[in-house]
């Protein structure tokens, strides 16, 4: 039997020594197993992308905030205590478009699929982090477009196949802060040009942002455009500045809500 070791990148980017054997004629390449994996995953840094919420989260207006209350006996309506029951519970009256949440197709298409649905494979993608704060010096509410991403490609290389690509714009650190400069309109985000040609062109299985929507337009273009062609989003993420611009592994999942077009989501990266 021949043994010859080989470079090879591994899932998060990284550089490791393979082997490969051979054996007469035939040859297999030696698998990295899920414990060996695991292992390498659990050096590396997390960064959460996700803001709590409570009462006082920022919500579009449309919606109105969260009330969250002890939960009560449904007989005697009194509410469960630690002291008189031996255990505590919240019950919670929200939307669920509220903090960082998924926007799944069923949010605006009749036919989409809701978030019940979305495939387990697309909750762990590579993470593309595009940073257009510098952009927001002169223009604090520009949408990025074609020309961006073409600038940014130049300098980080073309986008991968099924990545999830985030904006970074910092608004998430108004959301706890100065939550009314947070719900701003106009505000920085996507051009409906940039996200046809993320999913069309580059194959990107999904997009997130800090802010609630996706775009500023009256008529939600490019989120109505991403929604309506089966594609779904993270809305209101946070510490974007946290993550590198290529390299990281975006982890995310929410509640299988049967039928559901949105509730609260949990996201972060794993650094490289």
């Amino acid at each position: 039997m021949m043994l010859a070791f080989i470079l090879r990148k591994n899932l998060f980017g990284s550089v490791f020594l393979g082997a490969l054997l051979v054996l007469s004629s035939a040859s297999c390449q030696a698998v990295m197993s899920l414990a060996d994996a695991y292992a390498a995953i659990a050096t590396k840094k997390r960064v959460d992308l996700t803001h709590a919420f409570g009462p006082e989260t920022p919500v579009w207006h449309g919606f109105g905030q969260a009330t969250m209350a002890a939960a009560a006996d449904p007989e005697s309506h009194q509410p469960y205590t630690l002291e008189h029951d031996g255990f505590h519970t919240t019950f919670y009256a929200m939307v669920g478009q509220y903090g960082t949440h998924i926007d799944p197709p069923a949010h605006f298409d009749p036919k989409g699929q809701t978030m019940d649905n979305i495939p387990l494979e697309d909750m762990i993608l590579p993470l593309i982090v595009i940073d257009m704060t510098p952009l927001l010096k002169a223009e604090p509410n520009h949408a990025f477009n074609l020309d961006d991403l073409r600038s940014w490609e130049q300098t980080h290389g073309a986008i991968p196949l099924r990545a999830f690509v985030a904006l970074r714009t910092d608004m998430g650190r108004d959301f706890e802060k100065n939550p009314e400069r947070f719900k701003r309109s106009p505000f920085p985000g996507w051009s409906l040009p940039v996200v046809k040609f993320l999913f069309e062109s580059r194959g990107t299985v999904a997009i997130g942002h800090e802010a609630l929507d996706t775009d500023t337009t009256e008529t939600f273009d490019s989120e109505a455009w991403l929604l309506k062609h089966g594609h779904w989003q993270i809305e209101a993420l946070t510490n974007l500045d946290k993550v590198p611009a290529t390299g990281a592994v975006m982890v995310v999942t929410w509640p299988k809500v049967r039928g559901g077009f949105g509730f609260p989501a949990r996201a972060f990266a794993i650094l490289p």
